[in-house]
């Protein structure tokens, strides 16, 4: 697959973002009903990646005919500033996706790097991913290592 591109998806590009969201969730056998159907998914994730364009930075992988065929996030979160550097940031990867068609070409990993390249033109200290087990492999790969200082709380909605 040497006539893909990865890129940042352009704003025209976004409802075609959300079918891989979409899809994803599908794919993954989700049990419970979606809370919303999915036209108002669309409309909302649209609205939502619109108004978040500053924090969330989506990579898309695209065919030659111009296909969407992956996606990546890249979350930025500004961090408190140190007397050795006044302006820092961090990144999590996030709802990193190829569709099962174009999977074992290794699409997913290019996507990783390219995505990691757009880190480290944001300065970015440092990007987290929180992983299915199955894809930890991958992320392995691409420089991505278990770190005994990085702990997770998880916080329920009540």
């Amino acid at each position: 697959m040497d006539d893909i591109t990865i890129r940042p998806a352009e704003p025209g590009e976004l409802a075609a973002v959300v079918g891989l969201r979409w899809h994803w969730i599908l794919e993954n056998g989700s049990a419970a009903p979606a809370a919303v159907d999915r036209e108002d998914f669309v409309r909302h994730f649209v609205g939502w990646a619109e108004r978040n364009a500053s924090s969330h930075r989506c990579m898309v992988v695209v065919s030659a005919d111009g296909q969407l065929l992956g996606m990546a996030w890249l979350a930025v979160v500004h961090r408190v500033p140190t007397p050795h550097a006044l302006h820092r940031a961090s990144g999590d990867l996030q709802c990193v996706y190829v569709v099962p068609e174009a999977r074992d070409a290794g699409l997913g990993g290019r996507l990783i790097t390219e995505t990691l390249a757009r880190a480290r033109d944001l300065g970015l200290e440092r990007v987290t991913v929180h992983s299915s087990p199955r894809a930890i492999p991958a992320y392995a790969r691409q420089g991505f290592e278990t770190s005994p200082r990085l702990l997770q709380a998880r916080v329920a909605r009540g």
